[in-house]
């Protein structure tokens, strides 16, 4: 019997369909396996780490801190969470963050087996390029560490307070000469801006031996400031998802990065700090006090002093200028701590014990003043993001639970600084007075958590001298020659947080103080 295809014979189907069906079944089949090894990888997932609590569908994905971060919340989400399931808490499949001091001390000591995580590949500056802060080698970061180390502590820069006096001068300047109000003339100033201005223009006249000229213009220059606000807190919602931050740092997605080539922003500064180091580099170079010159006295390679460079601008610059907004917020808030600070400022001025412009030793002479530093460090900490860290092969057993070696673990930085066992039943409150009123057990518990701003051990902040020499000296130079007031009460400034503090709009009346 010849069978046609396509013919319908009884009990025998057309050869078109017995080719149809095993495919179909194949299909399904391997459909079903994906998704099976999906579930069961999921599963596995949540199983590894089901004995830490935290919110149920963070367990699942990075979902929830996605979310938290791109709402402006993820440091105040996190310290929920700590406050709710207790000091370590899960906050991702493979994500846990901590507010316990010790912990986080035991994590980044010097001889500590924990190292970066993939958290830090969001935070290279220079597209395909590490620098100190992204580096998550740990021989070559301690190499490159203990070669830039003496640049930051001021020891190869002796200029390094005369320099921060001569910004502090060209603000005052700045003020006096456009934004004084006076009856009948209103001439109200973005003090979050100008904070930026100064801390710019501070840190580019020491990494560089000249300053970028932001006071001198009284202009975001390259829309640096417009610019990072935007791209810096990108950079943090992508450390979430590191395979993100790893593909836009890939050859493929390069190009939508900031680029050496730009006119303006991020990408200017990048072409900036090439410029300046090819200039030490090349054959008329000369030695120079600055930074930079400590840098490469020291070894560091043309390609290495780029991207120091860039970060010293990036990471010198903003978290500072956080610093001095919060401070200044919450001095304008609460008129008491206002009077009293400005009281004693005077009074160190009357008798003698204050230089025009305070000394940097001066200032530490001054109680209240190194009160009102600490609590705004504390209050708003200036770097507010996770910094996740690797547990270290074995393993470890942190609050009797262990804790699997690979396993993510983050900071809750208000968790840690609103500490009400540390810092008070108050804690979520500015008050610059429980400095002075502790006692010496309980102010070196508070002084010691306050040092973890600065991070701690082999990941300390090396830039920690000349953010303190800053606000040492600039709440004493604005305070004696001015007052201030805040020109909207009901919104003294637009706030959000990322990771790192976006302070914006806010706005105040600066008149000249009659002493």
């Amino acid at each position: 019997m010849t069978i046609v295809q396509g013919s319908k014979a009884p009990g025998i189907a057309p050869l078109t369909d017995i080719n149809q069906v095993p495919r179909a079944t194949v299909a399904i089949g391997l459909l079903s396996t994906l998704v099976l090894a999906y579930v069961v990888h999921i599963i596995l997932q949540w199983y590894r780490l089901s004995h830490i609590p935290g919110p149920f569908w963070a367990a699942f994905s990075k979902g929830w801190m996605v979310k938290e971060s791109l709402k402006g919340r993820q440091p105040t989400a996190i310290k929920e969470v700590t406050d709710k399931y207790g000091s370590l808490a899960r906050i991702g499949p493979n994500e846990l963050v901590t507010d316990d001091p010790e912990v986080l001390r035991r994590m980044m000591a010097v001889r500590s087996a924990y190292t970066r995580g993939p958290w830090y590949n969001a935070m290279r500056f220079d597209p395909g390029r590490d620098n100190l802060f992204s580096m998550r080698d740990e021989v070559a970061h301690t190499k490159l560490r203990n070669k830039m180390a003496a640049g930051y502590s001021g020891k190869e820069n002796k200029s390094m307070e005369g320099t921060i006096d001569t910004q502090i001068l060209k603000i005052v300047e700045l003020i006096e000469i456009k934004y004084l109000s006076r009856a009948g003339s209103y001439h109200p100033m973005d003090f979050a801006q100008k904070a930026q201005y100064f801390t710019l223009d501070v840190i580019s006249d020491l990494a560089f031996g000249h300053a970028f000229g932001y006071l001198e213009q009284d202009d975001d220059v390259f829309d640096y400031i417009k610019i990072t606000n935007s791209y810096i807190p990108i950079m943090l919602i992508l450390a979430n998802v590191p395979s993100l931050a790893n593909l836009l740092h890939s050859r493929l997605f390069r190009g939508l990065l900031p680029s050496e080539s730009d006119k303006l922003g991020f990408g200017a500064f990048i072409g900036v700090a090439k410029s300046v180091v090819a200039e030490r580099f090349g054959p008329s170079a000369k030695s120079h006090s600055d930074m930079l010159g400590s840098f490469i006295r020291h070894g560091l390679s043309q390609e290495e002093a780029s991207g120091e460079a860039l970060l010293q601008v990036v990471a010198g610059s903003d978290t500072s200028a956080s610093t001095i907004r919060a401070v200044m917020l919450n001095i304008l808030t609460n008129p008491a701590v206002y009077r009293r600070l400005q009281t004693e400022i005077d009074s160190g001025i009357a008798t003698g014990n204050i230089s025009l412009p305070i000394k940097d030793a001066e200032s530490r002479q001054l109680p209240y003043l190194q009160a009102v530093i600490k609590e705004g460090l504390r209050i708003m900490p200036p770097a507010a993001g996770t910094f996740f860290k690797t547990v270290p092969p074995g393993g470890d057993v942190i609050n009797g639970k262990f804790i699997p070696a690979g396993t993510q673990i983050g900071s809750s930085p208000f968790g840690i600084h609103h500490s009400k066992k540390i810092f008070g039943a108050d804690a979520e409150l500015f008050r610059p007075e429980r400095w002075l009123e502790a006692d010496p057990v309980l102010l070196a518990e508070m002084t010691s958590t306050l040092d973890l701003v600065f991070h701690y051990g082999k990941y300390q902040c090396l830039g920690k001298s000349v953010a303190l020499m800053e606000f040492n000296k600039i709440f004493v130079e604005l305070l004696r020659k001015f007052d201030f007031s805040i020109t909207c009460p009901e919104r003294p400034a637009r706030i959000d947080n990322a990771g790192i503090w976006i302070i914006e709009d806010f706005w105040v009346r600066v008149t000249q103080r009659q002493l």
